[in-house]
């Protein structure tokens, strides 16, 4: 089991925001409640009051037109991170390159109320930075690597157009029309919807009508390797790298990751969640074809040991004397 950080204060953030031409003409508490939909309007107007906002180094009050141009400052205090897993298995590392087998709880980079409590951070001392982003209740081989040139011939690899297959495996509501062995592909675009949390989210497409934003291509190959009682366990393969593309994906074909909070069958997005809400399984187990020194990396990263929910419900049983 990973050794745990515990929640704490950190040491709060500076965020700046220039004002676009769009935005120009508003009231100040008018802007932020629009672009940043996270917190509602009495929580702003809260950090307006409290002197937390400032232009040209003077406190923004809540009635105050911004022009384009403007650079509003956001002094944010000190809040607490919440805990994490703050250790892994090192899968390679060559002194550049560096692939870790991520625990699942861990954010990779700052966002979602971390800023100091993700990877990013806790790999500062080794000169590390990572090269793509797992989610963060997603576990398994997470790239990184000490030299930008190595990060950027890395990332143009892991890009949609690059010659690296990613495998996941992963728990899904029951998916009737697949027996077990059998293949099926999604290539579903991922499409930008409105969220009351966050403003728009990025989803599955819905059946009904509905305003959307924008939309990606999305190809993604899913095969049954077994069926339980729980569920079914999945081998998924993505041919692009989209946001929450499995989970939007299977959400899509109406049998969602099991425990996902977010996306829910039917195509629907629950409106109390965001996408760093946890619950579901999803492991990054394999990357091949990955060049690098010369070179073909092929990774395997071990599953979590509690990430097969049958196995993990039988021995609850058998430990109750039911099994």
């Amino acid at each position: 089991m990973p050794s745990w950080r515990e929640a704490e204060l950190n040491g709060g953030w500076t965020y700046r925001h220039r004002v676009q031409p769009g935005e120009a003409g508003q009231q100040a508490l008018e802007l932020l409640v629009q672009r940043w939909q996270h917190s509602d309007r009495a929580t702003w107007a809260q950090r307006l009051q409290a002197g937390e906002w400032q232009l040209d180094d003077k406190t923004l009050h809540a009635k105050q037109v911004v022009q384009s141009g403007d650079e509003l400052i956001w002094q944010r205090p000190p809040w607490v991170e919440p805990a994490i897993p703050d250790q892994w298995e090192t899968i390679a590392d060559d002194g550049d390159l560096l692939v870790i087998n991520k625990p699942s709880g861990l954010p990779v980079m700052p966002g979602g109320g971390f800023l100091q409590h993700t990877l990013t951070a806790l790999l500062e001392p080794t000169g590390a930075k990572p090269v793509h982003r797992l989610g963060r209740f997603t576990s398994g081989l997470q790239v990184c690597a000490r030299r930008p040139e190595t990060r950027a011939q890395l990332s143009r690899q892991m890009q949609p157009r690059g010659h690296c297959r990613k495998l996941y495996q992963a728990w899904a509501q029951r998916i009737p029309a697949l027996e077990l062995g059998q293949h099926l592909a999604i290539t579903t675009p991922v499409v930008e919807r409105q969220h009351p949390l966050l403003g728009w989210i990025w989803g599955p497409r819905p059946d009904s009508p509905e305003l959307l934003r924008r939309q990606l291509s999305a190809h993604s190959e899913i095969c049954l390797k077994e069926r339980a009682a729980i569920g079914d366990r999945l081998e998924v393969v993505i041919h692009t790298g989209r946001p929450h593309q499995i989970r939007i994906h299977l959400a899509q074909i109406g049998s969602p990751l099991l425990g996902d909070p977010l996306y829910l069958a039917e195509q629907r997005i629950a409106q109390n969640a965001t996408p760093g809400d946890g619950g579901y399984r999803l492991h990054a187990q394999q990357l091949s074809g990955l060049e690098h020194n010369g070179g073909q990396l092929n990774l395997t990263a071990p599953e979590p040991p509690d990430f097969n929910p049958a196995r993990t419900q039988s021995d609850a049983r058998n430990r109750r004397g039911l099994g």
